[in-house]
């Protein structure tokens, strides 16, 4: 009781405040500030957009936007609820990127709509966080939004997700001395998360990759009503392998889960390859408990902060914002996320690496670092920045 206490007190009035970088003091100051100084600013930005970049909040500034349909575990509770953790992903922003931004929730769940109130307030935006919105609608309103607007958006519970996952997994096989190319992953739960994973994995060189869900391993003979199901299939399962997750999961080197509570099975486990990894990220309840898995694998992972390995998107969504932001990118491409699970990656040194040590804590002040130089080093070379980053520069 007095923890919730203390919680809810935390969150009266809300999270955040708006602060002056200047104060204004004097009639001069308001001049300056306001009118009329401020039509000289005006005019330059209207005789050059870009302008707004170095006149505006413009330059720091991403909109945290979310519909509450998915929020945390909790699902569908509707916009007014969700402000909690939209002001949450906020504080976050500020306090290991120094990024303002602003929680954004909306009364709707049209896709049309969605797609054209955050089209609309863009100009405002140097960036775009899509937050907790349900599947299947998340995947068109991303699409096409990244195709319709000039500043970055991203869906952090796909890409953030996925983005953590490489990260650690890639730390996990030089602890086992795998290598990804040749390693058998099964990822259980093909939603927002799962295909996000999965086509990170791919991209950064996974080849044999099953994805399971309710109706049993993803395989491209099969015909889904699910229309992002058929496209992932292509993509996934090259043997074409059949049943539930208990039936692929024989031999395989790595099991990620985004789905549900114990799906994961003792047995299950015991079926794996040698010094198989198992990344259970189900909140709060694991896909298996860690403390029956563990001494059954080599690396053991989950999405919470009282077990080791915590897989957490708050490793990654500042620094990717802020290397975006200050290179003043036009989109968070492939490339720019994948240098950005390279960067956290890095942060542990191959000494201090082991099983217990696959990912950097959040707190590690060169995470955001390493990541920001990375990203905009990627959106540079992609095309996606409009200016070069110089590194060791702050802004």
């Amino acid at each position: 009781m007095e923890l919730l206490d203390e919680i809810m007190l935390l969150h009266k009035g809300g999270k955040l405040e708006t602060t002056l970088k200047n104060p204004i003091r004097t009639k001069e100051d308001l001049s300056k500030v306001y009118t009329p100084g401020v039509a000289e600013v005006c005019q330059a930005i209207a005789q050059d957009q870009a302008q707004a970049y170095e006149l505006t909040t413009k330059k720091n500034t991403v909109a945290v936007v979310s519909d509450g349909t998915a929020v945390l575990g909790l699902g569908d509770i509707g916009p007014r609820a969700a402000m909690p953790v939209m002001e949450g992903k906020a504080a976050l922003f500020k306090q290991f990127a120094n990024v303002d931004a602003v929680p954004i929730c909306l009364d709707t769940k049209g896709t049309e709509e969605i797609i054209a109130i955050v089209k609309a307030l863009a100009p405002t935006f140097g960036g775009i966080n899509l937050e907790d919105i349900s599947s299947p609608r998340c995947f068109e309103i991303e699409k096409r939004l990244r195709k319709e607007l000039d500043i970055p958006v991203f869906h952090d519970d796909q890409h953030g997700t996925a983005i953590v996952v490489l990260a650690g997994l890639l730390n996990a096989l030089k602890v086992c001395g795998k290598n990804i190319k040749d390693v058998k992953i099964v990822v259980n739960g093909i939603g927002a998360a799962g295909i996000s994973v999965s086509k990170m994995l791919l991209h950064a060189g996974a080849v044999n990759l099953i994805g399971v869900d309710r109706e049993g391993a993803l395989n491209r003979q099969v015909a889904y009503s699910r229309t992002h199901w058929n496209e992932y299939a292509r993509m996934t399962n090259p043997c074409l392998e059949t049943g539930q997750l208990s039936d692929v999961i024989k031999g395989a080197d790595v099991f990620i889960g985004v789905s549900a509570p114990d799906v994961l099975k003792l047995e299950d486990v015991l079926n794996m390859a040698k010094d198989p990894i198992v990344f259970a990220m189900a909140n709060p309840t694991p896909e298996i408990d860690p403390a029956i898995a563990a001494p059954h694998v080599r690396v053991m992972a989950t999405g919470r902060s009282d077990y080791p390995n915590q897989i957490n998107n708050v490793l990654c969504f500042p620094g990717i914002f802020r290397g975006a932001l200050d290179c003043e990118a036009t989109d968070i491409n492939d490339e720019m996320k994948l240098a950005a699970a390279q960067a956290i990656s890095s942060v542990i040194d191959a000494a201090d690496l082991h099983e217990t040590y696959i990912i950097p804590d959040a707190f590690d002040p060169r995470v955001v670092e390493r990541i920001r130089i990375a990203v905009a080093e990627a959106a540079f070379n992609s095309g996606a920045a409009r200016k070069k980053l110089l590194i060791g520069a702050n802004t």
